[in-house]
């Protein structure tokens, strides 16, 4: 997912001796810039006791039924019940998540636009040549919500019940076996890639551009396997529709407690997971932010919230808004590095 930096570089240039001083600013102007910032200062708190004042809007990156989607309208009912303003649910798919993006970073920086993503965000970058935002600098962070992992299932026609299995039954005819995702660079396409290359197999890859029709078209055996985040697909794995053969993570879930992880299974050193970060346009007020951030920490903590989405395979965080910004940055860099391992590309 390609970056479209707006990066500015910064210049330096010696001083030579004896200008220094003539190039420092007048003192009065130090006073006019105390003077406007302690006049500020006071607005700025001001406008964050006052907020929210009307209803908000809660863009989300994927589709209604996926589980960025769940755990949007879940923070959004809480903040809602919390502060007395409707929080709007405004669902806007597409290229990855790119639109909702781009959209998001172009809305006016007073609170009432809010964004949830996952980690295409910082993913797109090294997929997409042109974007219409900057994951760093287009955005406040307000709090990394939640990690979820993605579960390898398939069709119960497929004769493997196990990472080993399967493998074992690509091997034997490469190609032909077939997996879905919700659209190339996805969580659960770069999963699978990511599974493949460390396998050894050779699987077909068959893009779908939202949750139900991927989900209709496994259900009916249209297509064979998937990787997709455990809250979109629990539902059909304890109907016995879908066959769970192995979670993404470093350790089992607790929605799926039976089912082992990839690493267990055999591929060794296999992790991957999304996560599910909560911004603001860049430019937000520092009060508004930290005032956000106090009150979606304080409802993931909340034994109800905190015991739905553990039931649902979600598991809660509540970052700093720094801890965020510094997530963004480390992920940034370890996706550019997986998918150029890959070699994905989406253009």
């Amino acid at each position: 997912m390609p970056n479209q930096s707006k990066g500015h570089a910064l210049m330096t240039a010696s001083v030579p001796h004896g200008t220094a001083t003539a190039m420092r600013p007048a003192p009065g102007i130090f006073r006019t810039a105390l003077y406007w910032l302690a006049l500020s200062a006071p607005a700025c708190n001001a406008l964050a006791q006052d907020y929210p004042a009307r209803p908000m809007r809660l863009i989300v990156a994927f589709a209604p039924g996926g589980s960025v989607d769940l755990v949007a309208r879940l923070i959004g009912q809480k903040l809602s019940e919390a502060w007395g303003q409707q929080v709007v649910i405004d669902n806007r798919p597409g290229a990855g998540g790119n639109l909702s993006a781009g959209l998001a970073a172009r809305a006016t920086p007073d609170g009432y636009t809010l964004y949830m993503s996952s980690a295409s965000l910082v993913v797109n970058p090294s997929l997409y040549r042109n974007l219409p935002y900057d994951p760093i600098k287009d955005f406040a962070p307000v709090t990394l919500i939640a990690s979820v992992q993605n579960v390898l299932v398939a069709h119960p026609s497929v004769p493997a019940r196990n990472v080993n299995q399967l493998i074992e039954l690509a091997r034997k005819a490469p190609g032909t076996i077939n997996y879905a995702s919700t659209g190339s660079g996805s969580s659960g396409h770069l999963t699978m890639e990511l599974f493949k290359t460390m396998a050894g197999i050779a699987l077909t890859h068959v893009p779908y551009k939202v949750v139900g029709q991927t989900i209709s078209d496994l259900l009916s055996g249209q297509v064979s396997l998937w990787f997709p985040s455990i809250p979109s697909v629990l539902p059909h794995i304890k109907a016995g529709k879908m066959a769970a053969l192995a979670v993404s993570g470093g350790k089992r879930s607790p929605a799926l407690a039976e089912v082992p992880t990839v690493a267990e299974s055999g591929l060794s050193g296999f992790e991957a997971s999304t996560w599910y970060p909560l911004l603001v346009p860049a430019g937000t007020p520092q009060p508004i932010v930290g005032k956000l951030n106090a009150q979606v920490v304080a409802i993931l903590s909340s034994a109800e919230v905190h015991g739905r989405l553990v039931g649902q395979g979600v598991e809660p965080i509540g970052s700093t808004s720094a801890q965020l910004a510094s997530h963004l940055k480390s992920e940034l860099a370890k996706w550019a590095k997986v998918v150029k391992l890959s070699g994905a590309r989406v253009d």
